[in-house]
């Protein structure tokens, strides 16, 4: 099976995946939600028939004098109902209101209110943290592979499949935007970093499999080399994968409801890209590097 022979197929691939979700995302923006930007999340239901419009929501806000109001109906009836931060007694005038216009009793589904400097403090953290998750995990790398020769070029390949995956996480969550409404929360971080240590760690597994065939096969050519490597593994990381993890994903996000729903997608597809970009990405990098192959790539060095 010679899947490095094909390698700038996989490439071609990966930017076919990439860029449409960059490019919706760079139309609308990164949907960050309260937990990143602050503000408040108000979900209330009417009696049914007594629903206010949006403009009567819109001027109970502006009286109230709350700025970046944005309202949206759900499924089940509800109005959803984001704006800058609020406080409790502010709150309070804005039901207050609501309930005198419609003339009926108004539930309160879900309430959350993140204040500018605590959204603000999260943002920064999150990226703190994955910024040092990857970093620890890229040097336990080049530290792990410091026998073999061009070791430090283990440690970059596994930094551009890391960086692979994130951008599919990425693209996904344009797309998901873009045509679902969907926001970057606390959840998706979470997400991320799931995504990242299970990408690291098929990686590892396919380059430690090139360090053991390297020892042996030594006088092999190195891009048949880390072909039978990547063949050797390749049962073994897509059946782990498949059983273990995301069958399990599938079911969440087809019957987990749709709290969940997004959280399962994204992670499904960042779990799938983390051992689509371990074979395909990660490796061939490895033999484009050790052959110099972009010496070719103008018609330059077609000669040699």
């Amino acid at each position: 099976m010679n899947i490095l022979g094909k390698r700038y197929f996989f490439f071609a691939l990966s930017l076919v995946l990439i860029v449409p979700g960059l490019i919706l995302l760079g139309i609308k923006g990164i949907p960050l939600s309260l937990d990143f930007t602050g503000g408040t999340f108000l979900e209330v239901k009417f009696e049914d028939g007594k629903a206010l419009d949006t403009d009567a929501i819109l001027n109970i806000y502006e009286e109230a004098q709350v700025e970046d109001t944005q309202v949206t109906s759900t499924e089940i009836g509800s109005l959803i109902i984001r704006s800058s931060f609020l406080t409790n007694e502010v709150r309070d005038v804005v039901l207050t209101a609501m309930r005198e216009a419609s003339g009926s009793e108004i539930t309160v589904l879900k309430f959350d209110s993140v204040g500018p400097s605590i959204g603000a403090q999260v943002t920064q953290r999150a990226a703190i943290a994955v910024a040092v998750s990857s970093l620890l995990v890229v040097l336990f790398i080049i530290w792990s592979f410091r026998k073999v020769e061009n070791a430090f070029r283990y440690g970059v390949c596994a930094i551009l499949a890391m960086i692979h995956d994130i951008l599919i996480i990425v693209s996904i969550t344009g797309i998901g935007a873009y045509f679902f409404s969907w926001e970057v929360d606390s959840l998706f971080l979470t997400a991320l970093l799931t995504v990242i240590g299970f990408s690291m760690q098929d990686t590892i597994v396919v380059f430690d499999r090139i360090r053991e065939n390297s020892a042996i096969l030594r006088r092999v050519e190195y891009e048949t080399l880390v072909n039978h490597s990547i063949v050797q593994t390749l049962q073994r990381s897509i059946n782990t994968q498949l059983m273990t993890v995301e069958f399990l994903l599938l079911s969440l996000a087809m019957f987990g409801g749709v709290t969940l729903r997004e959280f399962a997608i994204i992670l499904l597809v960042g779990l799938l890209s983390g051992t689509y970009s371990s074979i395909f990405v990660a490796a061939p990098i490895l033999v484009l590097w050790e052959k110099r192959e972009w010496t070719t790539w103008f018609g330059r060095g077609a000669n040699a």
